[in-house]
């Protein structure tokens, strides 16, 4: 477990460099009943920059996208900073969406550990010298119509992004903008219907319990859905939940997204895996947060490393290299 020095220099780098809380903001910590040490550490931080704190506590959310009760949406459409420190991710959300609306800063601290406050990819990163890379991009991703992307295990999927605006996660974010600490990323959502091939994916699936992935998941795409997944126990149990919800949305590629922080680490939990260099996820389920038109009652991330991005005719990425 990190040292308590740790912990509060990791409390107060979320509050002063990533979330720039001021005096007088009002800000809200969104929880659940299991992450009372994590919220003790935010919000004396926060009462120490003078934020006005609210916290507010919900029952933990059955699935990954589901709506926090209207009380909290409300809170949160009020805010001026968002913490979402929740087991459950709230992210793509209506109420999430509208509190951005808003103009709301929102951090994300879906799945987060006490030890987390201590890690190098959240104390050793200087975020704004990674905003430029991300920017660079994001603008790439932004001004493009296709996109291909392939790996050496078997990955070569295809897919449009025209007229797709592409989301720059610095992690120091601007009103209206989403921070998900310590993750560092640039995602950019496919053109509904677009998707087309084969996503290999051997790095991780931070949810659902399945972390580092020991056998890779291989997904067969028609037509902007996910038709067919192969691969051992772990694919089985993300079928399994997919299939669960009943809703053909949950197989719909929503999204690409590139991880830019230089001191991630592998590890299985979702806010560190994302932002790790050299990997990729492929986002299923809903969009509609990230600029896209498909509502699903789940978001999941299916990551793989050592990624060629091509956009029209140009190779952006290739393994842990940002060619732009």
């Amino acid at each position: 477990m990190a040292s308590t020095k740790r912990l509060k220099q990791g409390a107060k780098k979320l509050i002063e460099v990533n979330a720039r809380v001021k005096s007088g903001e009002k800000v809200v910590i969104v929880t659940d009943r299991d992450s009372s040490e994590i919220v003790k550490h935010v919000a004396a931080a926060a009462a120490s920059a003078r934020g006005e704190v609210v916290i507010s506590i919900m029952a933990p959310r059955k699935s990954h996208g589901e709506a926090p009760p209207a009380p909290v949406a409300r809170a949160m459409k009020a805010a001026d900073v968002i913490f979402s420190s929740v087991t459950t991710s709230i992210t793509h959300t209506v109420a999430m969406k509208e509190a951005l609306k808003k103009g709301a800063r929102a951090i994300l601290m879906s799945a987060w550990t006490v030890d987390m406050f201590g890690l190098p990819a959240l104390l050793e990163t200087d975020f704004d010298v990674q905003a430029d890379v991300c920017r660079r991009l994001g603008r790439a991703f932004s001004e493009g119509n296709d996109i291909r992307l392939t790996s050496e295990l078997g990955t070569d999927l295809t897919f449009s992004i025209k007229e797709r605006v592409a989301n720059v996660l610095t992690n120091v974010p601007e009103c209206g903008e989403l921070a998900p600490v310590p993750d560092i990323e640039v995602n950019v959502v496919p053109v509904e219907g677009t998707a087309q091939g084969v996503l290999v994916a051997d790095a991780s699936l931070p949810y659902l319990g399945i972390g580092i992935l020991k056998e890779p998941i291989i997904c067969e795409i028609e037509h902007g859905f996910v038709t067919k997944i192969e691969g051992g126990v772990q694919a089985k149990v993300f079928e399994k939940a997919l299939k669960s919800h009943n809703d053909r949305n949950c197989f719909n590629v929503a999204e690409l997204g590139v991880g830019l922080n230089p001191n991630a680490r592998l590890t299985g939990v979702m806010l560190e895996d994302e932002g790790v260099l050299g990997t990729i996820h492929i986002g299923l389920g809903t969009n509609f947060t990230l600029g896209g038109k498909v509502v699903a009652p789940t978001h999941y991330d299916l990551l793989m490393w050592n990624p060629t991005i091509i956009v029209d005719d140009t190779v952006v990425q290739h393994g842990q290299k940002i060619l732009v």
